[in-house]
């Protein structure tokens, strides 16, 4: 049976009494929001922006992304650090960009239309972090995010968050901080 929005009017008849009424039942469902809202927050959403390397997908929070472009232009920098593919001019400022598989010894691929370059934000620096494709804006909760075993990461090279469960689906979180840079 549907629920009816059914405002009983006061015996007063007086438009206060009924706008009051209708006001407290608004406000009820107000706090209900609310209180589904703190609830979400509680169990707090990770927004992320999900990527392939190879077989595996990553994710990055999405407040530190600028923006994605097409993997084009790179130029390569003499007696740049291995992992630095080189930088781009986007709108007049020059950003290096992190091949990521090279960061991570990953294997090399041969260029395709699918790589993008993540243009993030760390502290006062850009940085583009070229991947094999992006896949998808996602959110998930904090609660299915668990740290990655000590065992399974160099400590001085730790750029992971975390891994997210996700149906049958294990995403790798990215903590982004200035070593990812660092040689």
């Amino acid at each position: 049976m549907a629920a009816t929005n059914k405002i009983e009017l006061p015996n007063s008849g007086l438009t206060e009494d009924i706008l009051a009424q209708f006001l407290d039942k608004a406000q009820a469902e107000v706090n209900q929001v609310g209180a589904a809202e703190n609830s979400e927050k509680n169990g707090e959403l990770l927004h992320l922006v999900t990527f392939q390397l190879g077989k595996e997908e990553y994710g990055i929070e999405i407040a530190s992304v600028q923006e994605i472009i097409r993997a084009t232009d790179i130029t390569p920098v003499p007696g740049a650090q291995s992992h630095v593919r080189g930088v781009i001019n986007l709108r007049g400022k020059i950003i290096p960009v992190v091949a990521l598989r090279r960061r991570f010894n990953l294997p090399e691929i041969e260029s395709s239309d699918a790589q993008r370059i993540i243009v993030v934000e760390l502290g006062q620096k850009r940085i583009g972090m070229l991947v094999d494709s992006v896949s998808q804006v996602i959110k998930i909760p904090a609660g299915v995010v668990e740290e990655m075993p000590e065992e399974a990461t160099n400590a001085v090279e730790n750029f992971i968050k975390g891994v997210g469960k996700l149906d049958s689906r294990l995403i790798i979180i990215l903590d982004l901080n200035l070593s990812l840079l660092a040689a």
